[in-house]
């Protein structure tokens, strides 16, 4: 039988403050954390995981971005609005989808985008 992938799972820079970004990913982004262990933590939310690493890497942090695609991304858009990152303007993109990003103090980007039903 060949090797068939099954899951992805990036590793994000939480930043200094391993703390402050678990604060960040569950009470205000939804997240649950799955893992912890000194440095490092495994958070997911509805299947969608990361494992954030504590780094003082800005460089890391700025060139990292990740795309989630969801459903009822209106609901998920206001209920991101007013949390503390720099949430960005829904909008359509030039190649046709609607979309929008969170900029995370950390400097991380995750950018979120209406998935078609299945």
């Amino acid at each position: 039988m060949p090797a068939q992938f099954v899951s992805a799972t990036p590793l994000v820079c939480a930043g200094p403050s391993l703390e402050e970004a678990l604060r960040l990913y569950v009470g205000h982004l939804g997240f649950d954390v799955t893992w912890q262990a000194p440095g490092g933590a495994g958070v997911e939310r509805e299947g969608v995981a990361f494992n954030l690493v504590q780094s003082n890497d800005r460089h890391w942090a700025e060139n990292c971005s990740v795309s989630i695609g969801v459903r009822g991304l209106v609901s998920l858009y206001h209920e991101y609005e007013g949390i503390p990152a720099r949430v960005g303007p829904m909008e359509v993109k030039a190649w046709g989808r609607t979309e929008f990003h969170v900029i995370l103090p950390s400097g991380v980007c995750l950018q979120f985008y209406e998935a078609e039903a299945e």
